[in-house]
C-alpha cells in the first residue's frame, strides 16, 4: 500500500514540474535569466528580461524584467508595474519594494551589494513585468534623440505597443487575469494607460488581453485635488496650529492651490517655514537636508547626484516648468521677488529629498548585472539612474478623474491606495477625488485588518471602486509596510474583501 502511494505521489509529482516547465517553455529563451550577480541561492520561479521594440523606425526599445509567479504561473495574475517621475525606473518597485529580493549594501567600497530572497515579495501571488517607461528612463532607450521629448499620451501609447508585442511573445499567460499597478505619477500612467487598454479591447485588437482592472498607490490625479489636499492634511497631522489653519483657511476660502490673494501667499509661506523640515515622503522618518549633515559625508549619508533630483521628478507633477510650461498645483507665496509653485517650495535646495539610491545604483551600472540582465551595454543607455532629468516631459492628458471614471463604468476594479503619512501625495487628496466620483458607498469606512492589528482604513463604492488607507506608512507603501502591501495585494487579486 505504502509503494502505492509513493507511486502515485511521485508520478503526481512529475506530472506537475512537467507541466509547470511545459507551461512557460514558451516564453522566449534568450529573455531567460539564468543568474544574477550579488544572489548565490536559487531562483524561486524563472526570471526573464530584455527589450520590446516599440518603434521599429527609431529603434525605440523599452526594458522590462519579468518574475514568473512563484505560486502558479498559468492560473495567477500577470500585473504590470510602474514607478512615477516622471523618469523614475521600476526597478525601484523591483529593488526597495516588492520584488524577489531584498538588497543589502556591498559592505566594502566597490563592492556588490548582496541579495537575499524577500519573503514579501508580489511574485508570490502574481507574475509580475517591472517596465522602464517612457524611453529615456532606467534601461529603455531610443536612437532618435527627440524621443525623449514626450508625455502621457506617448507614454500611454508606447506602453500599449509593450503590452501587445509581450503578449505575443508570452502567450502561454495571454488567459491569465491581467492588472496595470503603480505608484505616485504612475497615477498618470495607469490609467492612461489602462484607458489605451480598454479601447483597444474594444477595437478587437489582437493579441486580446485578459484586463481585468487596476490599482494605484499616492497617486497623482487632479491638479485641484491634489494641489488642496496638502494644508488640510499637515493640520490633520498636528503639523500646523488650528489658528494658522483657520486663518489660512479664511485667506484663501478654502482655494489653496491657486491663491488668489496676496494675504492667502503670505499664510501658506507660513505653513512652508513650519513643514519644511520634514520628510516630505513620511513625515515620521528623519531627513538628513540640513548643513550639520555635511558631517556625516564620511558615513555616505550624504545624496547621491541622482537623487538630489527625485524631489523634482517624482512629486506630483514636479517637473521642471519648462517641461510643462505653466505652474502646479498652485501658485504659491511671493518670495525674494519670485513666484514659486508649492513643489518648488517644497524641493527647494533647503529641502533635500530624504532618500538613498546606492544599493540600485551599484548594483545596475556593474557590467556583470547588466550583462546577466540582457540590458545594452554599448553606450546608448550610459549609467542608470533611478530618476533621471534626461526626458522632457508634457503632462498632456490632463486630469485623471475622467479617466477614473470611464474605467469604472466600464466594470474594472480599481484600488486607490494611500500611506497615511506622506506629505508628497497626500491621502487626503485621493480620498476626496474618490468620492467626489459620486459612487453609492457599499462597504462604509471602518477599520481593515493585518496580522490581527488595525493597518489602516477602507471605504468601497459602487463600480469596484476602493479607497483604503496603510497607516504609518509614506509615499511608497511596499517598502514603509511590505507585510501589509502584499496582505492589500493577495486579498485584491483574488477578490476577497480587504
Amino acid at each position: 500500500m505504502a509503494m502505492t502511494i509513493n507511486r502515485f505521489f511521485f508520478c503526481n509529482l512529475f506530472a506537475y514540474l512537467f507541466l509547470r516547465f511545459i507551461f512557460i517553455a514558451a516564453a522566449p529563451e534568450s529573455a531567460l535569466v539564468t543568474c544574477l550577480p550579488g544572489f548565490n541561492g536559487t531562483f524561486p520561479s524563472k526570471h526573464y528580461s530584455g527589450y520590446i521594440t516599440v518603434d521599429e523606425s527609431h529603434e525605440r526599445n523599452l526594458f522590462y524584467y519579468f518574475v514568473v509567479s512563484e505560486g502558479s504561473p498559468s492560473k495567477d495574475p500577470v500585473v504590470l508595474w510602474l514607478n512615477g517621475g516622471p523618469g523614475c525606473s521600476s526597478f525601484d518597485g523591483f529593488v526597495y519594494e516588492h520584488g524577489p529580493f531584498n538588497f543589502q549594501e556591498a559592505d566594502k567600497a566597490g563592492g556588490l551589494p548582496q541579495l537575499h530572497l524577500n519573503p514579501y515579495s508580489w511574485s508570490k501571488v502574481s507574475n509580475i513585468i517591472y517596465l522602464d517607461s517612457p524611453a529615456g528612463v532606467g534601461l529603455s532607450y531610443s536612437k532618435v534623440q527627440d524621443d525623449y521629448n514626450t508625455g502621457d499620451l506617448k507614454t500611454a501609447s508606447d506602453s500599449h505597443t509593450f503590452l501587445l508585442k509581450w503578449f505575443e511573445q508570452y502567450q502561454e499567460f495571454l488567459s491569465n487575469p491581467f492588472y496595470i499597478a503603480g505608484e505616485s505619477y504612475a497615477g498618470v500612467y495607469v490609467p492612461t494607460l489602462s484607458s489605451e487598454v480598454a479601447k483597444g479591447i474594444q477595437a478587437g485588437l489582437k493579441p486580446v488581453l485578459n484586463f481585468k482592472g487596476y490599482m494605484v498607490g499616492n497617486g497623482v490625479t487632479d491638479e485641484e485635488f491634489d494641489g488642496n489636499a496638502l494644508v488640510p492634511f499637515v493640520h490633520g497631522m498636528g503639523l500646523i496650529s488650528d489658528d494658522l489653519y483657520e486663518e489660512t483657511l479664511k485667506a484663501c476660502q478654502g482655494n489653496f492651490w491657486n491663491p488668489a490673494s496676496g494675504i492667502c501667499g503670505e499664510k501658506l509661506s507660513k505653513i512652508d517655514d513650519d513643514v519644511s523640515g520634514l520628510n516630505i515622503y513620511d513625515i515620521l522618518e528623519p531627513c538628513f537636508h540640513s548643513p550639520a549633515a555635511d558631517k556625516f559625508a564620511d558615513a555616505k549619508i550624504r545624496l547621491p547626484s541622482s537623487f538630489r533630483q527625485l524631489g523634482k521628478t517624482e512629486r506630483p507633477l514636479a517637473v521642471r516648468k519648462r517641461m510643462f510650461g505653466r505652474a502646479w498645483p498652485y501658485r504659491a507665496p511671493v518670495r525674494d521677488g519670485i513666484v514659486r509653485t508649492w513643489p518648488q517650495i517644497l524641493e527647494s535646495d533647503d529641502n533635500v529629498p530624504c532618500t538613498d539610491d546606492r544599493v540600485a545604483t551599484a548594483w545596475l551600472n556593474n557590467a556583470a548585472v547588466r550583462k546577466a540582465i540582457h540590458a545594452e551595454q554599448d553606450g546608448v543607455i550610459g549609467a542608470w539612474m533611478l530618476c533621471t532629468d534626461n526626458i522632457n516631459f508634457n503632462h498632456d492628458a490632463g486630469s485623471m478623474i475622467k479617466y477614473h471614471k470611464n474605467l469604472t463604468a466600464l466594470g474594472y476594479q480599481a484600488l486607490i491606495y494611500s500611506g497615511d503619512h506622506d506629505m508628497c501625495v497626500p491621502y487626503t487628496g485621493s480620498e476626496a477625488w474618490t468620492r467626489s466620483l459620486g459612487y453609492k458607498i457599499i462597504d462604509e469606512w471602518r477599520p481593515w485588518y493585518c496580522q490581527d492589528q488595525v493597518a489602516g482604513f477602507t471605504q468601497g463604492y459602487d463600480n469596484n471602486l476602493t479607497f483604503l488607507t496603510v497607516k504609518g506608512s509614506g509615499h511608497t507603501v511596499p517598502e514603509y509596510k511590505p507585510v501589509e502591501a502584499l496582505t492589500i495585494f493577495s486579498r485584491w487579486l483574488a477578490g476577497q474583501s480587504i
